[in-house]
């Protein structure tokens, strides 16, 4: 909670005094999710995922930010034994943006993206650069971007001491209204080092929604993460399937 809270505060700081000083176009567009899974039996797992998104736009600007995370844990009942209970997921991860627009379609920007996931023995990584980006489709119903720029990532892993290295980024989004109570959405970042182009991460989201009213909705996402030189004894992808509640104020 302490690093969501410092992220957030650190992600509004950044945005430059101009945009603030600005008339709102809108108000702050908020949602808020959550997904728990329980079971009970010879073996007990317990998995929770939250995570909040926001955005607002001004005249000719535009901020997005986000944080969300998840704890997991399976306890496996032995009649001879001790119960054995095993962490199965603890991560967070954030983002912001600030996105200017030159044209309807044409924009500049800066974005963070930090992340800590003790299952994938990652203590901290932060990728910061600024960005071009271009919206190939934009209409009430529909979006789809692509936007890149060059990065540069501060790591530290539990395998390794804390290293800086340059790197790329590309990344696209899509997403379709098919009415005002269901939608679609798909984005992906890839990020590879610049001079070792075998070092590279890939984060993939897929998700839909439905509205039960105005402000509450039902979410399925499935979320994949690419990580093609992992930390020695790790497996390269971890796949999720998220399904909760969302609410939107």
């Amino acid at each position: 909670m302490r690093f969501a809270a410092l992220f957030l505060t650190g992600t509004v700081a950044f945005v430059p005094p101009f945009v603030q000083a600005q008339q709102a176009t809108n108000r702050w567009e908020t949602v808020a999710n959550v997904g728990i899974t329980l079971t009970r039996g010879n073996s007990d797992n317990f998995l929770a995922t939250a995570g909040i998104d926001t955005k607002r736009k001004w005249s000719t600007d535009e901020v997005l930010l986000g944080v969300n995370g998840g704890y997991g844990e399976n306890t496996k009942h032995e009649p001879r034994t001790n119960d054995t209970t095993t962490k199965t997921d603890q991560y967070i991860k954030g983002y912001g943006q600030w996105n200017h627009f030159f044209s309807e379609r044409n924009y500049a920007g800066v974005r963070v993206d930090a992340l800590y996931d003790e299952i994938a023995d990652i203590d901290y990584r932060v990728t910061l650069g600024p960005l071009v980006g271009h919206y190939f489709i934009k209409n009430p119903k529909t979006f789809l971007s692509a936007e890149a720029g060059p990065s540069v990532v501060f790591e530290n892993t539990g395998a390794a001491d804390s290293t800086i290295y340059f790197a790329a980024r590309v990344g696209e989004k899509f997403e379709h209204k098919f009415n005002e109570r269901t939608k679609i959405w798909e984005s992906a970042d890839w990020v590879p080092q610049v001079d070792n182009i075998n070092n590279w991460v890939l984060n993939v989201e897929l998700g839909v929604s439905s509205a039960l009213t105005k402000a509450l909705a039902l979410q399925l996402k499935a979320l994949d993460t690419y990580d093609r030189e992992p930390v020695p004894g790790r497996r390269e992808n971890d796949f999720k399937l998220i399904a909760g509640l969302a609410y939107k104020f």
